[in-house]
């Protein structure tokens, strides 16, 4: 499971999970965009746009998955009960995993019932390009004795684990720039999918 606004998806987006797949042998890459995201700010574009994006971007990729779950349930998207719904569509012996960004992993301890996202799944912390800081102490204890040191080992049960992974091409794309780009009428391209940016020209998404 790859989450996130996908606000608009970029080519980082999908190059990490590309790469995810490959590192960790991952049978797919289910990408779900958030319809409301309990911890920033609503997005500029609705779920059902963003996630037609997501779709262009991901084209014919093999592997990767445009999953509208969180688009079709109530409420916040609380990456716990998302996973919950994978875990029962995929069983209790499946190896399930969650990646996120390690931005989004220093503010883990603040999530929804994050004790429940280990007991339903592993997670994979992405590094992310020029962002470094020291972990939070709630979060210390949070993770504490569940991290790992390679996949092997991380997929030798469950769920429950944690593993640092440095992708090959670290693509330091931010949504927030392209956003601001096309607002300004600047180039993006070869910053997304060219299905991709077609669409944001045509529908004039984030302009000002």
């Amino acid at each position: 499971m790859l989450g996130g606004t996908f606000d608009p998806v970029h080519l980082g987006h999908l190059r990490s999970a590309v790469e995810l797949r490959e590192a960790l042998e991952l049978d797919r890459v289910h990408m779900i965009p958030a319809s409301v995201p309990p911890l920033r700010g609503e997005p500029r574009v609705s779920p059902e746009q963003r996630l037609a994006l997501l779709r262009l971007g991901i084209g014919d990729t093999p592997g990767l998955v445009a999953d509208p779950r969180e688009l079709h349930r109530a409420g916040p998207s609380f990456s716990a009960d998302t996973l919950a719904s994978l875990r029962r569509e995929y069983g209790g012996e499946a190896r399930l995993v969650m990646a996120l960004g390690h931005d989004a992993f220093l503010r883990l301890a603040d999530w929804h019932e994050p004790e429940r996202l280990f007991a339903l799944a592993h997670l994979v912390v992405i590094d992310r390009p020029d962002f470094e800081a020291a972990l939070p102490a709630e979060l210390r204890a949070l993770i504490d004795g569940r991290e790992v040191g390679d996949g092997e080992a991380l997929m030798a049960r469950p769920a429950g684990g944690l593993l640092r992974l440095s992708l090959p091409s670290r693509m330091a794309i931010s949504a927030t720039e392209v956003r601001r780009r096309l607002a300004e009428g600047r180039s993006v391209r070869y910053l997304l999918p060219e299905a991709v940016e077609h669409y944001l020209l045509e529908h004039a998404l984030y302009r000002a």
